[in-house]
């Protein structure tokens, strides 16, 4: 497989993406430059956490608009497996590959801290290599994850199985206590209806070696190479 992470200016998570796959040895990994009008012939596309174009409209409506991006609409279009992971997950709402929007966080300040994830659909491209409910322990590091959606789309998202994380407890019970963001009915991450665009808040990418303190970020990446090899 063929990894490709997006460099936006102002991405501060792009290196601990590539280091992601390098560590789960899933294939070859390039940069891709928020230039660039290709993808390059990679398989799998990574949007990186941080602060692209500095954020100063909404989280990710700048880079939403960069040449990279009419590559990376036209390959999820086209099949292509894309992950945004937390201001990725907000350009990807930007760009409408997914439903919803992003607002400010519900204390109206950054997060940064590990928070519990249930697995609502392990039967993704992204979760297939765990059991349905499993619990995550992964960090969380923004100031825009507190996710909205109207009824008709939320409604849309159960019906279709597209919800894909939620926050929760570390014993699993999904709660306001255990919502670090505000995020409505404690979406962490959703995909696409086609099930090949992942947006997630959390950053599995620092959550891959047990020297970081939890290696269950490892499931995302992994199970898209399960996928992949199907």
């Amino acid at each position: 497989m063929k990894f490709g992470v997006v460099v936006f200016p102002g991405a501060n998570c792009d290196f601990d993406s590539y280091q992601a796959i390098k560590t789960t040895g899933l294939g070859e990994v390039i940069y891709l430059w928020h230039g660039d009008i290709s993808v390059n012939g990679c398989d799998v596309v990574i949007l990186p956490g941080g602060f692209s174009y500095g954020d100063y409209l909404r989280s990710g409506a700048i880079a939403r608009f960069s040449p990279i991006m009419k590559a990376v609409i036209d390959f999820a279009h086209s099949g292509g497996i894309v992950i945004g992971i937390c201001n990725g997950f907000q350009i990807l709402l930007e760009a409408e590959l997914l439903p919803g929007a992003m607002r400010k966080n519900l204390g109206m300040r950054f997060v940064c801290k590990n928070v519990y994830l249930k697995v609502r659909n392990a039967d993704s491209r992204f979760t297939n290599g765990c059991p349905k409910d499993k619990i995550l322990k992964i960090p969380i590091a923004h100031a825009e994850g507190n996710y909205y959606a109207d009824d008709e789309t939320l409604r849309e998202l159960y019906e279709t199985n597209r919800v894909i994380f939620q926050y929760c407890d570390k014993d699993g019970d999904i709660t306001a206590d255990a919502n670090p963001n505000g995020a409505l009915d404690n979406i962490a991450g959703i995909v696409n209806h086609e099930g090949n665009v992942l947006g997630m808040m959390p950053h599995p990418e620092r959550a891959c070696e047990m020297l970081l303190g939890s290696d269950d970020g490892r499931v995302v990446f992994e199970s898209i190479g399960r996928e992949y090899i199907k």
